[in-house]
């Protein structure tokens, strides 16, 4: 089988994915376009076993908004047939500004397509491919139902929660919080650094604490629950929203966690202090912000303004990177000169990390042997795809006999993927309280 190329171009996205299949052994390479990207090849039993697990991975990649090399035009016009490999006859892709049109609720016919906007600038691809409605959206992608049992809001947008409704029989339970919480905030969220060059760039440490939004009067998670802070606490906060951090030292995650999770507005929060890096409510480019924080923060008392470093290049960045990992950091951040502050994921907010971080939820605990015995051993999780896995390291004693519930979803840190999507000598970090598995960005190999 000759190399069958796919591509997709929406948002910030700009990706190619190729199958090629010779004799018994499938090799797949994917990456940004215009790059040699990476590949990775596996052998299967059979021809026919590899030809069966090529058009299954073709599946997964068209439903998430692939297309064939050469036939999407960006335009939104009807595409062409094009054929790498073998023909394809591509659908119309549409552009959705809004979920109505002549007072109807619209929908996607049979191989139609449509692109809708997303948060930070993004947009996503909605199709419909023989009943089966798909988006391009973390959140659709990363469920553990079957394709044709997911949905999204942007597909209940799109078509209607009666329409997602009747397809279902019944929409699926959400989880507490997040976009659904009326008292959630609409933070920036950060990108992977992805190797451009930083020069010019503002640069900063990237925290290991406890993401807050200060709303002029509390402190809430990324989830909407308040924080409950002591009064001399927040005492000189302004009345303007704040976006930062509650943060008790470099490798202090689980601590500063078990402080702010506390409903007694206790002495404990002394051991924290609130570093601000932006004020999401004034309308300036980012260093007129970071100016107007720097001239309020005299009298905020346990607040401070988290230092911004204009990086002067790569070898800049990984000085930096190194010195911040040797004191026990996590990373860095890389904030784009001039930008704003946007609601959701952009490439103006990037992290920088020398390993790998992710999400996942305990599904059970496995006993421990030798001087763990009577304890917990490792805990067993699943990733928001389905993949199982185990983590047994990173826990101190008291964690190993009192571990994470069954349920509770955890930070892990890897250093990369299998070939089967499994997270390679995965470290537990801590208990996480602010986040839906099912809304974090798939893994990264």
């Amino acid at each position: 089988m000759s190399a069958r190329r796919f591509e997709m171009t929406a948002g910030s996205a700009d990706k190619f994915w190729e199958v090629e299949q010779e004799g018994a052994s499938l090799t797949t390479r994917w990456g940004r376009r215009g790059t040699q990207g990476q590949s990775k090849t596996k052998t299967y039993a059979s021809e026919v076993a590899a030809a069966a697990d090529a058009e299954k991975q073709i599946g997964k990649k068209t439903a998430k908004g692939y297309v064939p090399a050469g036939a999407g035009p960006p335009s939104g016009e009807p595409a062409t047939e094009a054929a790498v490999g073998v023909a394809a006859a591509v659908p119309t892709v549409t552009t959705a500004a809004s979920t109505e049109v002549d007072g109807q609720v619209r929908d996607l016919a049979d191989g139609e397509k449509a692109e809708v906007p997303g948060s930070g600038g993004r947009s996503y691809t909605l199709s419909n491919v023989g009943g089966v409605y798909a988006c391009t959206c973390p959140a659709w992608r990363n469920q553990s139902l079957h394709i044709d049992r997911r949905t999204c809001k942007h597909l209940r947008r799109f078509r209607g929660e009666a329409g997602e409704e009747a397809r279902l029989g019944a929409l699926p339970q959400r989880a507490t919080g997040g976009a659904d919480n009326p008292d959630a905030p609409q933070l920036l969220l950060a990108e992977k650094w992805d190797q451009r060059d930083p020069s010019g760039w503002w640069m900063s440490e990237k925290l290991d604490g406890v993401r807050a939004y200060w709303d002029g009067k509390r402190f809430l998670s990324r989830l909407g629950n308040e924080f409950l802070a002591p009064e001399w606490f927040t005492e000189g906060l302004p009345d303007a929203p704040l976006d930062g951090e509650l943060f008790g030292g470099r490798g202090e995650f689980q601590a500063t966690v078990s402080v702010a999770r506390r409903a007694d507005r206790g002495e404990a929060w002394k051991g924290l202090s609130f570093v601000v890096f932006d004020a999401p409510a004034h309308d300036g480019p980012f260093e007129a912000r970071l100016d107007h924080l720097r001239e309020s923060a005299a009298g905020w008392g346990h607040a401070t303004v988290l230092e911004q470093i204009c990086c002067k290049g790569v070898e800049h960045l990984d000085e930096a990177l190194e010195k911040v990992e040797a004191l026990g950091g996590e990373g860095l951040m890389l904030r784009r000169p001039g930008s704003r502050y946007v609601q959701g994921r952009s490439e103006t907010l990037l992290k920088v990390k020398t390993f790998h971080d992710a999400e996942a939820r305990v599904v059970g605990h496995q006993a421990g042997g030798g001087r763990h015995k009577g304890r917990l051993g490792a805990l067993q999780v699943v990733l928001a795809d389905g993949t199982p896995f185990k983590v047994g390291t990173g826990f101190t004693d008291a964690q190993r006999e009192d571990p994470p519930p069954v349920g509770a979803t955890i930070t892990f840190r890897y250093q990369e993927l299998t070939k089967d999507g499994v997270p390679r000598f995965p470290t537990f970090v801590g208990v996480r309280h602010d986040v839906v598995l099912e809304e974090t960005p798939p893994l990264e190999p």
